[in-house]
């Protein structure tokens, strides 16, 4: 056996009949390079054509991995072969019969019903995965070739996708939606990143209309431009809200003159409402001094945000906004929905009713909407209609995900129901709103809302505390406000992505800064433990190397290992699934098998062959559970 050939070439060797070219042949779908397991499926599906004469194109789509180590390493329903005639049972109780005793990579195989289970031999398993996780490093788990337009032609280039999500108001805080899909759009950034995909983020800002001439107005009257750089976004929130209610004032008190019957039209001509009219349509008529100060508040907003993304680990290839959206290509558009009969003018506004142009209940369910006021003004559906149309026309994507909040789910229903009637049916099937519910109990004593930079800093704080109880530890972390940062985040993170996206959750920091329980700090624990023992270990990465695997035999060790090895499986599962909980539960589950393994699995004091052996081990679960954090947006810390 030569030195240099690949544990995945060497498990080949062990199997007679079965070589990585045949493989690759006849299971063009598998990529034994990336996801080890895909040459055990290979293996059984062809033991199983053996003993059954089904179709190996039948057998191998219904060989599932499991969600328990009891219940095997793979699983297989009977009725999925299609056999007709037989009773399942029956036939499950005869093929495990006929499975031989002395495969060389399953043990024989264990029938329940109509299922069989299939446990792999752990000796090949172990001296395959370790070596195979330790040399591909932060890349073991991902699968570029999902990527691919064609996976056995990579000159035919990658699939984009473009990612919309986080999209704050320029000069408003982010609040707590915000921060649900700056983490979700993070994380599936992140997620088609990993899988090979050409990934655009793209926050689109919340940038142009009548409140930005407002806001222009405050800062004409109370503006300071020391605090605006100080903290933008705080000075400008704190002057919108001043002149907000001082308008709202106003308007109450035009309203009570023209109940009485009295002449209001002087006091509505200097009202602020009708001067941030006047501001606004100056930016619309490309005014250069007001666009100055509009531009200037942009740049300022956005610096300040990427101070707080870069606590999330998440950055942006384009940040964009409505403002970016031209008049002209509006236009374009409304002329264009105008000649395809899709809007039609109703006193003075132009509307689209969905009820006459779409049949049954989803014309029902899409109602009526506006898409230009009689003053001409466009609304937020004219100009996403534009934007989508323009992204297509530049970009070409595959997918376009918009993660915005359950609330959004008609406008954005409404939006691609639009581009489908323009005869732009191939745009609209490639757009999908990533819906996700709220997240409850983040008022202040005093009612009002939260805001993100508050949210992180305060479980910061709360970490920063904990780790002050242990004065030895605390003493020993190089960074403690830092790595305290990271906890907090960890903590806010976590709890976001525990359950589906679409579910409401209650805010709760004394649950998620617990290191007891599912939690961010508790994986952070995890991780900074297994960093721990390889330090003191301190063995050389040539030793570990080095390390004869078939030294680890004890139970614990097996069952560390096969967790290992479903994780490239969790990766393609969370492709389909889209919901970071996939990847959570299964950290989970790894963390909770390494932690049981310690006593039992000791390193340091150990004889020294040993000693590497289970190094190796765990040095592979610290691989892997580094990249699940990493595909969530968190910082694996080695110290803490």
């Amino acid at each position: 056996m030569a030195a240099t050939s690949s544990p995945i070439d060497q498990l080949a060797q062990r199997v007679e009949g079965l070589t990585l070219q045949n493989v690759a042949a006849e299971f063009p779908f598998t990529h034994v390079d990336v996801n080890p397991y895909d040459f055990w499926r290979a293996h059984l599906t062809k033991v199983l054509n053996g003993i059954t004469g089904v179709d190996p194109k039948i057998i191998y789509p219904t060989i599932n991995w499991t969600s328990s180590l009891d219940k095997g390493d793979f699983m297989v329903a009977v009725p999925a072969f299609r056999i007709k005639g037989a009773k399942p049972d029956v036939l499950a109780k005869e093929w495990a019969e006929k499975f031989p005793a002395d495969d060389p990579l399953f043990e024989k195989p264990t029938p329940t019903g109509h299922f069989i289970a299939f446990f792999v031999r752990s000796k090949p398993l172990v001296q395959t995965l370790v070596p195979q996780i330790r040399k591909l490093g932060d890349t073991f788990g991902r699968n570029t070739y999902d990527g691919l337009r064609d996976a056995s032609d990579p000159s035919k280039g990658q699939k984009k996708i473009l990612v919309e999500f986080s999209s704050p108001n320029v000069a408003k805080n982010f609040h707590a939606g915000h921060l649900r899909s700056t983490i979700i759009g993070g994380f599936l950034a992140n997620l088609y990143d990993a899988a090979g995909w050409d990934v655009f983020r793209i926050n689109y800002l919340g940038d142009w209309g009548k409140q930005y001439g407002l806001l222009a107005l405050a800062f004409e009257l109370y503006g300071n431009e020391e605090e605006l750089q100080k903290d933008p976004i705080d000075h400008l929130y704190q002057l919108y809200v001043r002149i907000n209610k001082e308008k709202e004032a106003e308007i109450e008190e035009i309203e009570a003159l023209k109940k009485e019957g009295k002449d209001a039209s002087e006091l509505e001509a200097k009202s602020k409402d009708e001067q941030a009219r006047q501001y606004f349509k100056r930016m619309t008529e490309g005014d250069e001094a007001v666009l100055a100060r509009w531009r200037h508040f942009k740049d300022v907003s956005i610096t300040k945000y990427k101070k707080t993304y870069a606590r999330l680990n998440v950055y942006f290839d384009s940040y964009s906004g409505e403002s970016g959206v031209s008049e002209e290509a509006m236009a374009k558009t409304a002329k264009l929905m105008e000649e395809k009969k899709i809007s039609k003018e109703d006193n003075g506004s132009v509307l689209v009713d969905f009820q006459e142009l779409v049949p049954g209940k989803e014309g029902k369910r899409l109602g009526k909407t506006v898409v230009r006021k009689r003053d001409g003004t466009a609304l937020y559906l004219t100009r996403d209609i534009s934007e989508l149309l323009n992204r297509a026309e530049t970009h070409n994507f595959d997918k376009l995900y918009y993660v915005v909040a359950s609330q959004q789910e008609l406008h954005l229903r409404q939006l691609f129901k639009i581009i489908e009637l323009l005869d732009c049916k191939e745009i609209a099937k490639k757009c999908q709103h990533i819906s996700f519910g709220m997240v409850l109990g983040m008022s202040t004593r005093k009612g009002t809302v939260k805001f993100l930079d508050d949210i992180l800093n305060d479980a910061s704080e709360h970490m920063h505390n904990v780790m002050r109880k242990n004065e030895d530890k605390y003493a020993q972390v190089a960074n403690p406000e830092a790595t305290a940062d990271t906890l907090g985040i960890s903590a806010v993170m976590v709890q976001d992505m525990r359950g589906k996206i679409i579910n409401n959750y209650n805010f709760d920091m004394e649950a998620m800064t617990s290191f007891e329980g599912d939690t961010g700090p508790y994986l952070q624990y995890a991780h900074a433990r297994l960093c721990s023992i390889k330090r003191r270990a301190d063995l050389s990465e040539e030793a570990i190397a080095s390390a004869d695997l078939s030294l680890l035999t004890e139970p614990h060790a097996i069952n560390v290992t096969r967790m290992l090895a479903q994780w490239p499986d969790v990766f393609q599962n969370t492709l389909k699934t889209l919901e970071p909980t996939t990847v959570l539960t299964y950290l989970f589950r790894l963390t909770h098998i390494i932690s049981s393994s310690y006593d039992q699995l000791q390193v340091v004091g150990s004889e020294e062959e040993v000693k590497k052996a289970r190094m190796a081990l765990y040095d592979a679960a610290r691989i892997v559970l580094a990249n699940g954090m990493k595909l969530l947006g968190l910082s694996p810390l080695e110290r803490m």
